[in-house]
């Protein structure tokens, strides 16, 4: 198919004028114009707090002033100016068929012309929760609910309340949603802004939250020692995004099962991210590890709001009215949502479909990687399924540390000059790109042309 706001560069984490300047340096005689998007950013610094309704929509991490857009159709975004991207956001990830799939824009047409929104049970519901189940089959039940934090929070509420035990295990730099117990160490904006907490959270309400490091087995290991008796669950984003693309090491996730085996806790998949999208099982399938809870969002909902998540019978009958742990929603189960997200998952199990999103992620990350090396510059990256990940460090990254040493003013620069060329990368050193179905190789190839281009400029 072929088819955002002056940031204060005062505020902490954010880098100065000259680095950006640096970066719009490197473009082309005949930059690209954003007059009308400079003008409603202007006017969105008066309307929202930093002028977006959400940080990572924010320059921060590369400096300059966001891009608003006005359409998108395929791997392509168009702004308010009329410039075209190939786009590596993917609306932070629902949208792997690519932009206003067919069947899903029809899909939702179709529902929304009988109604937004019931408050009563509806079969669309039942039909998604079918689908989603065929392809996470260890989930016997879920419940939807309307984002990832909301079905995050809900996650670790059930974990507490099935095992009657207050402490939590995360690791740094993985991100779930803004819940106040979740938020240190948190990745994504919150690394990117340079505030892995946030102000407001009290002590009390993440005393219960005890940290690792990702991929570190022997620090998870001391934790369930420390506190044996006292873990209700062990919550990880399986493969990370929110501090750039990071695998599990082979055996990590296998290690995590065996302690909460061990000790009595549950394992907390947070799939919001990964799945349907590093495989079409999701993490449970590519790595063959079942979590007791799995968080999900993004693609299940084909780019409106949704979350949700599930387990086995024995887990979710704690779930109210039919057990004792409460949780709620105005607009959860939204027939709009539900259909678009019935219409992406049935669209992305046709043959080859998911093939084709993760050969678009392998060939985007061997191109970075080989276009890096020629031009002299330091990088290391990832991709699985369809996400994938480029940090300018020579080091390979394998967890919050290690991404933290990425030379994030390079990446500033090099994001610029593809913003200025043509493609659209995620704002920041610590965000995953988002391949879709729709990324030809002739697209990717027309992106790698770009990046070569930019590299070649980027020599210190």
């Amino acid at each position: 198919m072929a088819g955002f706001f002056d940031d204060p560069f005062a505020k902490r984490g954010f880098l100065d004028t000259e680095v950006f300047h640096m970066a719009s340096s490197i473009t082309s005689s005949s930059p690209r114009i954003f007059e009308l998007s400079e003008s409603l950013m202007t006017q969105a610094m008066r309307l929202f707090p930093g002028g977006v309704n959400s940080p990572v929509r924010a320059f921060g991490g590369v400096g300059g002033s966001p891009v608003v857009m006005q359409r998108a159709e395929g791997p392509y975004l168009w702004d308010v100016d009329g410039n075209r991207y190939i786009d590596y956001v993917g609306s932070w990830g629902p949208a792997i068929l690519g932009h206003a799939h067919p069947a899903v824009v029809r899909a939702v047409q179709e529902t929304a012309a009988k109604g937004l929104s019931f408050g009563t049970p509806n079969a669309l519901e039942n039909q998604l929760a079918e689908k989603v189940m065929t392809l996470m089959p260890h989930l016997e039940r879920i419940r939807f609910v309307n984002s990832g934090t909301e079905a995050a929070l809900s996650a670790i509420r059930l974990a507490r309340a099935v095992t009657g035990r207050e402490k939590l295990i995360k690791f740094e730099g993985c991100y779930h949603g803004h819940v106040d117990a979740l938020l240190l160490k948190a990745g994504s904006g919150a690394t990117t802004l340079g505030m892995p907490n946030s102000a407001g959270v009290p002590p009390s309400t993440v005393a219960g939250t005890l940290l690792a490091p990702f991929n570190d087995l022997e620090a998870v290991g001391a934790l369930f020692e420390r506190y044996p008796d006292e873990i209700a669950g062990v919550l990880i984003e399986p493969v990370a995004g929110n501090m750039g693309c990071v695998l599990p090491k082979p055996g990590f996730l296998q290690g995590l099962r065996a302690f909460c085996d061990k000790f009595g806790a549950l394992l907390v998949f947070d799939e919001v991210m990964t799945g349907f999208r590093v495989a079409l099982g999701g993490a449970t399938a590519r790595f063959g590890v079942t979590p007791d809870i799995t968080v999900l969002g993004k693609i299940i909902g084909g780019g409106l709001p949704v979350g949700a998540y599930g387990a086995t019978h024995a887990v979710m009958k704690w779930v109210s009215p039919e057990g004792p742990m409460y949780q709620a929603g105005t607009l959860s189960g939204n027939p709009v949502a539900m259909a678009a997200g019935l219409a992406t998952l049935e669209a992305l199990s046709q043959p080859g479909v998911f093939e084709r999103a993760e050969q678009a992620s392998a060939q985007l990350l061997h191109g970075l990687t080989l276009a890096c090396c020629e031009a002299g510059i330091a990088a290391s990256g990832t991709s699985l399924g369809a996400m994938a990940g480029l940090f300018f460090t020579g080091n390979c990254v394998e967890n919050y540390t290690d991404a933290l040493k990425s030379d994030t003013k390079r990446f500033a620069r090099f994001f610029h000059g593809l913003l200025q060329s043509g493609a659209y990368l995620p704002p920041s050193q610590f965000e995953a790109f988002f391949l879709s179905a729709a990324h030809s190789p002739e697209v990717i190839e027309e992106t790698l042309s770009m990046a070569r281009c930019v590299l070649a400029t980027l020599h210190d």
